[in-house]
């Protein structure tokens, strides 16, 4: 199990110039929450930025923006990550899944990890729930039974002010029993997927 700082980032070549400078963009296709873009984006943005001034994609939440409060992750490639850290120009042959695309298509039912959360009392203000259930998918995608030490190495990257955590992992137990092979099929990588190596080490 790979701990926190091992996980958080994505480490691929993002030579691309000199990001910053404005105008400066690159062609990107991925998919998002199952959905196929071939988009430009502005290769001094995060993935986080891009996918909330970009896209509209809000659910992500944007907290330290150092890759140190787990709000904005998300998943790429079937790892979970911090938004912040990865460049938008890293998308490229991605598959990046949201909050936003973890319930069932229609958003007429909870997905059985946000369904442990509720039942838990794991979401009280709620702003670091979108990172929290992220993760919780991104360790079922490791491990169909993990353990509790496990559970709590997926999580410790993402702060919470309110819960004191205990809730938090209680989900995480109900979400094991809960969550099915195929409730989490469609966040594994497609075949021919890149699966990217974790940076972001101190």
């Amino acid at each position: 199990m790979m701990s926190h700082s091992e996980r958080r980032g994505v480490d691929k070549d993002s030579r691309v110039g000199k990001d910053g400078r404005a105008g400066l963009v690159t062609g990107v296709r991925f998919r998002l929450n199952g959905i196929a873009f071939e988009r430009e984006v502005p290769v001094g943005w995060t993935l986080l930025r891009y996918l909330r001034d970009g896209l509209g994609y809000t659910g992500t939440k944007c907290g330290c923006e150092i890759g140190e409060c787990g709000a904005c992750t998300v998943l790429f490639n079937g790892e979970a990550v911090n938004s912040c850290l990865v460049l938008a120009s890293q998308i490229d042959g991605a598959q990046i899944w949201t909050i936003e695309g973890v319930a069932p298509t229609g958003g007429r039912e909870l997905h059985p990890v946000q369904r442990a959360f509720v039942e838990s009392g794991a979401v009280h203000c709620g702003f670091c729930t979108p990172g929290m259930v992220m993760s919780a998918i991104g360790l079922l995608l490791k491990s169909r039974n993990p353990t509790e030490t496990e559970m709590r190495s997926a999580i410790d990257g993402n702060l919470c002010r309110c819960t004191g955590y205990v809730q938090v992992i209680d989900a995480v137990k109900g979400s094991v029993s809960q969550v099915s092979d195929a409730d989490l099929a469609k966040f594994r990588p497609a075949v021919g997927t890149a699966r990217t190596e974790q940076a972001g080490r101190a």
